[in-house]
């Protein structure tokens, strides 16, 4: 097991006119921000929308990702509520040689730790081979992980549970695991994070901000004063005042229009929030200079 380390985009996913997921753009996309600055990607997370994407989809999607030149720096994010259709993806993303992902607790149910405990060992005793990443984002599953919960899941399965994405921010400052990889949800925590002890981030808005983040993090390992972490934070301030996926879609429409694509009941921001993220955005001199899925 190699502990996952640096910066990591929560990918956006591509979609057609008809909202059909855009196999080669959504490849090109993840592509493209990890020339960018980005370590890696996690596909089918929350900011891909993924619990909105068919079945058919992902697993079309995966067929042709694992010819992508960066096929290794990939997390597959599973955004599956059922249990079954949950394993029976990650079965096939390991019949591909994926091994990494990127797991949340089904959301709507109420439950604690022993059920979550329960559920991720059925996953693990159904796909020993996997490798989990945490996903832990009580806004969305209405469930919060313990450190107790962390500590009892990597002491069951030290070879598969292998990090945390902690984006309700209750585990990154008290968590201390051996070769374990803590990774908040939010470019504002990047900095304090790694000093910290964290491993790096995964984050919706590293799809604009891979250059920044990965500036900040290459200062803080090469010990280099920090000249661009209040920046880092400030565009991710703004993106926080919306909804992420609308913001991220809205501003990377301004290069491409297909950005302009994306799956109801989400939608993109109105004229009038528009207007106020590319003026506050342009207020702090920020651009996207690099090209997107054209």
């Amino acid at each position: 097991m190699t502990k996952i380390k640096g910066i990591f985009a929560a990918g956006m996913s591509i979609f057609n006119d008809d909202l059909s997921l855009n196999v080669d753009k959504t490849i090109l996309h993840a592509e493209n921000i990890i020339e960018q600055g980005c370590h890696g990607v996690a596909i089918f997370g929350s900011t891909g929308q993924a619990q909105l994407i068919p079945i058919a989809e992902k697993i079309e999607l995966l067929n042709k990702l694992i010819q992508s030149k960066y096929k290794d720096e990939y997390i597959i994010g599973t955004g599956l509520n059922s249990l079954g259709e949950t394993i029976n993806l990650m079965k096939i993303a390991i019949s591909l040689n994926f091994r990494r992902f990127l797991i949340m607790p089904p959301a709507y149910y109420k439950y604690g730790d022993k059920e979550v405990i329960e559920f991720y060992s059925k996953i693990i005793e159904s796909v020993p081979e996997s490798e989990i990443i945490l996903y832990n984002f009580e806004k969305l599953s209405g469930y919060k992980f313990s450190v107790n919960c962390v500590q009892e899941l990597v002491k069951k399965f030290p070879k598969q549970i292998i990090g945390v994405k902690d984006s309700s921010y209750n585990l990154f400052e008290s968590l201390k695991l051996e070769n374990f990889s803590i990774l908040p949800g939010s470019e504002s925590k990047l900095l304090k994070g790694l000093e910290l002890g964290c491993s790096g981030i995964i984050t919706a808005t590293c799809n604009v901000t891979a250059t920044l983040s990965r500036k900040v993090f290459d200062d803080f390992t090469s010990k280099k004063k920090q000249s661009h972490n209040q920046k880092l934070i400030d565009v991710r301030n703004v993106f926080e005042k919306y909804n992420l996926i609308s913001a991220l879609h809205t501003y990377c429409a301004q290069e491409s229009s297909i950005y302009k694509n994306i799956l109801p009941p989400l939608s993109l921001l109105n004229d009038y929030e528009k207007k106020e993220l590319m003026v506050k955005l342009k207020d702090l001199d920020f651009t996207l200079k690099s090209s997107l899925a054209a």
